[in-house]
Order: structure tokens, then sequence, then C-alpha cells
């Protein structure tokens, strides 16, 4: 269905945050990764047609990657910004149905590889147990191969898929891969790996640009569909307990998430640490320094101020600053690695 919409937006609504979320976008995320996205986010950002219909839907509704996603999805047209917005109004009907129900399920496996050195640390076999798991491709941390810095490949040597990850500081470099015995997850929406619709709209989640992550994204695929993981849908802070209690015996249960509670209210993020704090299993929180403001006063050293380099902290000790995309991990000077029982 097509609809032109409302093109001018009333008087009292106020669309600067919008414009203003958009314009950080470009400069902040797309710059230098997507010219595309770049020139596209700063079109959307100045034109109030599109913003007063941006303005119609939730606030999480709103964001870029999301608008983006759904309109290539649905074909729109990438080389021209004039012709890109002049289809997301005629299309708009159609393209805000698709962004109310889906979600930014990124699902970058390629996080995997900052969180190999902390997993491979602790007391072995593992029960993984990821909340806000998508379609679950960053629960097979052994079943991906890895290149730290210039180093030799590491990992099984017919996986489909290799992630090259850049290192400073003391990196505790892994010897040899977790032993994981038991791999589930928790999702609002869980996606099947085996699903072509599912598996289309993580394909439109990944950058125009970036056929590397295209490509690693397919073959984390291929992985997770030989060997299926139990996700669960369902709200992090109902089912990551129950989750927690059906671990098998004998396994440490290691409950980690990556750009996930960004998408939570403050209450809920504070319900889901004061859970985390009770529960009999290790914590690997890899997000957004503003989602945890309190691992800021533990850093020996200052977090960088871009919004592309995320916390990774283990039980709330922080112990690295890492890519968004598991392209780069910096080690904390003192932060060492806490193990069961310190």
């Amino acid at each position: 269905m097509r609809s032109q919409g409302s093109s001018t937006p009333t008087p009292d609504i106020d669309l600067g945050t919008i414009a203003h979320e958009y314009r950080l976008f470009a400069e902040r995320q797309a710059k230098g990764h997507s010219p595309v996205y770049e020139a596209l986010s700063v079109a959307v950002a100045g034109d109030e047609r599109l913003l007063a219909l941006l303005h119609t839907l939730p606030p999480v509704k709103r964001q870029p990657n999301l608008l983006l996603a759904a309109a290539r999805r649905l074909g729109v047209p990438l080389d021209s910004t004039s012709e890109f917005l002049t289809w997301v109004v005629t299309h708009w009907d159609e393209l805000s149905s698709l962004m109310l129900v889906r979600l930014t399920q990124t699902n970058e496996s390629a996080r995997c590889a900052t969180l190999l050195p902390v997993l491979a640390t602790l007391p072995q076999p593992l029960a993984l147990i990821e909340v806000g798991a998508s379609a679950g491709l960053c629960l097979y941390p052994d079943r991906y191969r890895y290149i730290y810095d210039q180093s030799q490949p590491f990992g099984p040597a017919d996986s489909p898929v290799i992630f090259p990850c850049r290192t400073t500081g003391p990196v505790p470099i892994p010897r040899q891969l977790p032993d994981v015995v038991w791999r589930t997850g928790v999702d609002l929406n869980p996606l099947d790996p085996s699903d072509p619709e599912d598996t289309s709209w993580l394909e439109s989640l990944v950058w125009p640009d970036q056929t590397e992550r295209l490509q690693r994204l397919r073959g984390a695929l291929n992985v997770a569909r030989a060997e299926p993981a139990h996700i669960v849908r369902g709200d992090l802070n109902e089912a990551v307990s129950r989750l927690v209690a059906q671990a098998p015996t004998g396994a440490t249960p290691v409950v980690f998430h990556s750009a996930v509670l960004a998408y939570l209210s403050p209450d809920a993020r504070a319900q889901f640490a004061r859970t985390m704090r009770n529960l009999p299993c290790r914590w690997i929180s890899n997000e957004s320094p503003s989602v945890f403001p309190a691992l800021l006063d533990l850093l020996p050293e200052p977090a960088p101020t871009d919004r592309a380099t995320f916390v990774m902290a283990l039980d709330e000790r922080p112990i690295a600053f890492t890519g968004p995309h598991g392209e780069r991990l910096h080690w904390l000077s003192d932060a060492g690695l806490p193990v069961s029982g310190e």
C-alpha cells in the first residue's frame, strides 16, 4: 500500500530531538563506516515531512538503524537522497508497519572476538545464556575462527567464519577455545536462522558498503543452522533466573549481553542488575558506557568519548573497552581477570 502521509508537522510537535538523533548517528556512527548511511541520515534530519512521520511512531521505533534497515528490506533506492526521501514518504504505511513489528536485532557474531578472552579464562565447561539473543549467533564462540592482531588464525580450521580483532593493553589472548556444553538465550522476538524472512531481515540490518560483515553474517547463520540453540521468547528480566536454574550441573553458567540493555528503561536495567547480583552465575556485560554509569567510576583510565565504544565488565568489574562490532579490544591495564572464588 502507498500513502503520501502528512507532509507538514503540526506546530506543537518538536521535531528537533528526532533530527538531532539522526545527525548524531551520521556523525558518530555512520561517518567513516558507511557513506551511504551518513548521507541518508543527514537528509532525514533536514526533512520535516519525514521527521513528522517518524514522530507518529513510538520513540523506540524512530531509530535510524531501524528506519534504514526497513527501507532497504522493502527496496528503497539508495543512490539519491532525494529519491530516498520521496520513496519513504510515499511508502510510509508499508514502511512504518514493518518498523513496528521488527527490532534492530543486528546480532553481530564478531563480538565473540571480544568475549572470547573472558570466556576462555572462566572455569570450564560453560553453560552460555545470552539475553537479547536475536538469532543466537553469539552463542557459538567455540565454533568460530579468530585472528588477534597479526597472530596466526585460531579456532576450528573448517569454520565458515573468521573474525579479525585489533588489541591493545594486556589482553589475555586465549590458548584454547572455551568448552561450551549448553547454549540458550532469551529475546522478545527470537529470530530463526533457518527462516528466510528472519535471515533476510538480519541481512537488511548490515549496513551498505560492509560486504565483509554480510559474509560473516551468512557464515554465522550456517553455524547456527547446523547446531540450533534454544532461544526462548520473553522479557529478559522474567526469564534470566529460570534459564540460569536450568543450566546443567557441573557447568559454569555465564549470562552475557552486548548492545542490548540500552533498549531498556533505566528502571528495567536497574532491575536486571539486581537480579544478576543474586544469581549463581558469572555475568559479562558489553554495553555503551551510558548503560551502567556506575562502572565509569571503577575505570582505571578514562572511557573513550565516542559512541562507538563499549565497556565490557565481568561481574560488574570493568575489564576492557571494545568495538561495537568486535573489531577491537583494549584491555584495562590493572583490570586483571577475576575467576571463580575470587
